[in-house]
C-alpha cells in the first residue's frame, strides 16, 4: 500500500476513534473527561502534523454537519456554543504541533513523544480555557471568574491526561517504527 493511501485511511480513523472517545464520557463541571485527547495525541505521533491536524478537522467537521459525534453525542453547528468546544478547536492544534514535533524522528524515544503531547495538549487548555470561559460568562451569562474555572476547567483534567499523554507515548514508542516502515 502506498503511503499516501496508509495516510488517507488512518487519517479517517483517527478521525473515527476520536468520535469514539466522545462518547466515553465522565461529566464533571463545565466540560466533560472524555477519551478524545487519547486519540488526537495518538494522530499527530502517528500521521505527522498535516494528516494528523486533518483528521481532528474531519471530526470537527463531521459534528457540525450534525453528527452525534460530540462528547455525549452531541452533533451540530449549535455545538459551537458548547463550553467545550474549545478544547475541540484545540485538538486541530494539538494534533498539527505533536506532529511536527515527532515527524522527522522515524523511531522516537518515549520521553520525547511524552514531551510533545504534553506541549500539544498545553496548546489544547490554552485554546479550550478562554473560551470556555467567554461561551460561560457572555453566552450563558454565568457569574463566574477566569480564575474560579481554573479548578473545573483545567486540573481536574490533568491527572486522567498525563494519564493518556503516557499510553500515547507508550503506545507510540512501540507502534511509529511499524507505521512508519
Amino acid at each position: 500500500m502506498d503511503n499516501k493511501t496508509k495516510n488517507m485511511i488512518l487519517t479517517g480513523l483517527f478521525a473515527a476513534l476520536t468520535a469514539i472517545g466522545a462518547y466515553i464520557v465522565i461529566p464533571v463541571g463545565p466540560a466533560p473527561i472524555t477519551l478524545q485527547l487519547l486519540f488526537t495525541v495518538m494522530s499527530g505521533i502517528f500521521l505527522g502534523s498535516r494528516y494528523g491536524a486533518l483528521s481532528q478537522i474531519i471530526y470537527i467537521l463531521m459534528g457540525l454537519v450534525g453528527l452525534p459525534v460530540f462528547a455525549g453525542g452531541a452533533g451540530g453547528f449549535s455545538y459551537i456554543f458548547a463550553p467545550s468546544f474549545g478544547y475541540v478547536l484545540g485538538f486541530v492544534a494539538a494534533a498539527f504541533i505533536v506532529g511536527k514535533l515527532l515527524e522527522n524522528d522515524r523511531k522516537p524515544g518515549f520521553l520525547k513523544i511524552f514531551l510533545s503531547c504534553l506541549f500539544g495538549t498545553a496548546v489544547i487548555y490554552v485554546i479550550g480555557y478562554p473560551y470556555l470561559y467567554l461561551v460561560l460568562t457572555r453566552v450563558s451569562g454565568a457569574a463566574v471568574t477566569f480564575q474560579g474555572l481554573l479548578k473545573p476547567a483545567v486540573l481536574i483534567f490533568l491527572p486522567g491526561d498525563l494519564a493518556k499523554i503516557t499510553i500515547a507515548s507508550y503506545t507510540g514508542r512501540k507502534m511509529v517504527p511499524i507505521i512508519k516502515r
